[in-house]
């Protein structure tokens, strides 16, 4: 599982022209689901990305969380940042999870912050989506879900 967490002073996310999330200061998180990523995977990366120090303190340092701040977060899918691109120009997904496993696993994502304090809008699972963002800093950090653990 592969996150791009990148700190907004607004965001959202539209399907068919009509807005279906919207956060004002937070983090932008766009969530990749490989083939085998389960729930307690998903459960930790949503306790990284909330607790992931990336906003200043009064001294200018990354030393807040998204819990300390009392930020949201906007969670959209993306399959694509599970591409692999080591051999010719044309990405693989063939290890990006099937949507009906993807699904599940990003839901728990979800819930998970939303469990954690942190306020959660979404995109639209599966749907083609438009994501407009104003990144603040600008601050884009790529997180992972850590190793899996066999029989975990």
């Amino acid at each position: 599982m592969k996150a791009v967490v990148q700190r907004v002073s607004r965001a959202r996310v539209t399907v068919g022209g009509e807005v279906v999330g919207e956060i004002g200061f937070g983090l932008c998180v766009l969530l990749g689901v490989a083939g085998g990523d389960d729930g307690p995977a998903a459960d930790r990366l949503a306790a990284k990305v909330a607790q992931l120090r990336v906003f200043e303190n009064d001294e200018g340092r990354f030393d807040r969380s998204l819990l300390d701040v009392h930020g949201e977060a906007l969670v959209v899918s993306q399959f694509t940042l599970i591409a692999d691109t080591s051999k010719g120009n044309r990405p693989s997904f063939s290890e990006a999870a099937p949507p009906e496993e993807a699904e599940p696993i990003y839901e728990r994502f979800r819930d998970a912050l939303r469990e954690l304090g942190v306020p959660v809008e979404t995109g639209e699972f599966g749907a083609s989506m438009q994501v407009e963002l104003v990144n603040d800093g600008p601050v884009t950090i790529v997180v992972d879900s850590g190793p899996r653990v066999p029989g975990a």
